[in-house]
């Protein structure tokens, strides 16, 4: 599994949205970007952390930043998670699993004493320079947007 590390350079990402727009990492030089993987569209805790990004959305623009989500889920389940929810950020359907790999952010998981393979969840702020700046490894999905602006307060 690729483990990534603070200072990094953040794998580029050539991939399609849940619209078929094109999403490039490198399209984004200059400015910081929030990219969260999420388990699975449609959950409750997806949806909540999500949610949190959406509704902080203007404030973490203000801040600089670009907002990108990302999953295994096809691309027809994320067209419906950004349509019902109305995410203004794109949204990855990773269903080769190619993002997902490069980030390092796929595994064994357990729940409930029972092993199964998984996505974790997990965000990267990457910098202006595409570098690895922070790792949230532990994400709280209902504040997650707070999580990341009290790390970047002045």
């Amino acid at each position: 599994m690729n483990e990534l590390k603070i200072g990094d350079n953040a794998p580029d990402i050539n991939s399609v949205d849940q619209d078929g727009n094109p999403v490039c990492l490198s399209d984004f030089r200059g400015k910081k970007v929030i990219l969260f993987f999420y388990p699975k569209a449609n959950t409750p805790g997806c949806a909540a952390e999500a949610c949190s990004l959406r509704d902080n959305y203007s404030v973490l623009k203000d801040m600089g930043f670009e907002l990108i989500g990302a999953s295994a889920d096809d691309v027809g389940k994320q067209k419906s998670f950004s349509s019902k929810h109305q995410f203004p950020f794109p949204l990855i359907p990773d269903t080769e699993k190619k993002v997902i790999n490069d980030y390092g952010v796929w595994g064994i998981k357990k729940n409930y004493g029972k092993e199964y393979q998984g996505i974790y969840r997990k965000t990267f702020i990457i910098s202006e320079e595409g570098k690895i700046e922070k790792i949230f490894n532990t994400v709280r999905t209902k504040d997650h947007a707070e999580q990341i602006i009290k790390q970047y307060e002045k």
